[in-house]
């Protein structure tokens, strides 16, 4: 087999892996950075087939261009596909306000969804020579790691190997071949009964002053695992922006979910804005949880421009920032762009890592329980810190732009 990196070789993010195997080519994810403008994958040679492992933009952004582009077939969840259109739409709404070009536009959309062909968590599919298996990845629900099962390989673009509230933690697969995510390599994620703890202690701390708690959180797994997690304490919380339209989308794919009726009733017990009267209650009241995760764009920013003098209330940021983006310039510099100017953020800055990302250890162990003869290592910028712990399998720590032959 050969296989080009397109994007994610020693980098997070626009991960796309073009694959030519004994049975045919075949494309893996093909994403972008959500950074100002957004950062594309190298363009693909011409390709009939691709997977698509679930909705985040890093991995799924330039699906529409490489449909309209070459009529590839994209085989997917039914549920990724629901939520990617979700984001795809988005994404265009914000280049437009942005005012930088983008590679496909409204037409191109529509193209691609009609190119979606189903395969849902645990079902095999034969096509064009290919037998593929989804498994769940635990990352996000809908999303897969894919394997081929005639060629031994494995792609595990986006994985959590532990519980969380809305999901099972990824079960390690037997095979020859592993391709898989490094995004946290070298770094351990904190006991996650003990950062629940520290979160909700901490809110109750700053409501009880008198301060506002603003949580930032992406649509897509961040809201409804937050909403899981809160809901707990009984708070009075207020949800905001598109998180509320994904969790209706996740509600009617209940198999996704590890307990669909404890989010739908997470859900129902929160308060929902859905006007500007309804964002002025939820400031009052004091919680509110809102998009957009890295505070690009989305109600989040009327929230943040209220209590941004305020050093009794806090932004609680749940999430990686990715590089140029607005939470990342929250977090090293205390300011934050808003409405094109920036601005100085008095208020508090709180960092809390609830990934859902598999860190160093967990990555560590999953490689080893897949026992693979061959780990491609992707999608990070530390690779080097997976590679020295695995003595058993030939390692490859690809850069854009490489061929990889196994």
């Amino acid at each position: 087999m050969v296989t080009k990196i397109l994007g994610g070789g020693k980098e997070v993010g626009r991960v796309a892996l073009y694959n030519e195997l004994e049975t045919g080519k075949i494309l893996v994810d093909y994403g972008l950075t959500p950074e100002e403008p957004p950062k594309y994958p190298m363009e693909s040679p011409p390709v009939k087939n691709a997977v698509l492992t679930h909705a985040h933009l890093d991995h799924s952004g330039m699906i529409p261009w490489i449909c309209s582009r070459f009529d590839t077939k994209v085989f997917t969840t039914r549920l990724t596909a629901e939520i990617a259109e979700i984001l795809y739409r988005d994404t265009l709404k914000i280049a437009d306000a942005k005012g930088h070009p983008f590679p496909y536009g409204e037409k191109e959309l529509d193209i691609s969804l009609n190119k979606f062909r189903y395969i849902e968590q645990n079902q095999r599919i034969d096509f064009n020579g290919f037998s593929i298996r989804f498994h769940p990845a635990g990352h996000i629900p809908g999303s897969v790691m894919v394997e081929i099962e005639n060629e031994g390989i494995v792609y595990a673009c986006d994985i959590n190997t532990i519980d969380t509230h809305l999901l099972k933690g990824a079960k390690p697969i037997k095979c020859e071949t592993l391709f898989i995510e490094g995004t946290y390599a070298g770094v351990e994620h904190p006991d996650r009964k003990e950062l629940e703890k520290a979160f909700l202690d901490e809110i109750e701390d700053i409501v009880a002053r008198g301060g506002k708690v603003i949580i930032p959180a992406f649509a897509v797994g961040r809201t409804q695992e937050l909403a899981l997690i809160l809901q707990r304490r009984g708070y009075d919380v207020w949800i905001d922006g598109m998180g509320i339209k994904i969790t209706e989308i996740m509600l009617k794919h209940r198999d996704y979910l590890r307990n669909a009726d404890k989010l739908k009733k997470a859900i129902k017990e929160m308060n929902i804005v859905y006007s500007n009267h309804g964002k002025k209650l939820a400031l009052k009241s004091g919680i509110v949880l809102t998009t957009s995760g890295m505070m690009n764009g989305g109600p989040v920013l009327w929230y943040i421009d209220k209590i941004k003098d305020d050093p009794k209330s806090a932004v609680m940021i749940t999430g990686y920032q990715v590089e140029g983006t607005n939470g990342r310039m929250l977090l090293e510099n205390r300011e934050i762009e808003l409405y094109g100017i920036r601005t100085k953020v008095d208020c508090q800055v709180k960092f809390y890592d609830f990934s859902a990302h598999a860190g160093h250890s967990q990555l560590v162990k999953f490689i080893k329980d897949c026992s693979p003869e061959n780990v491609v290592i992707f999608h990070s910028d530390n690779p080097q810190a997976i590679a020295e712990e695995i003595d058993f399998a030939n390692i490859y720590i690809p850069e854009n732009g490489d061929e990889i032959k196994i």
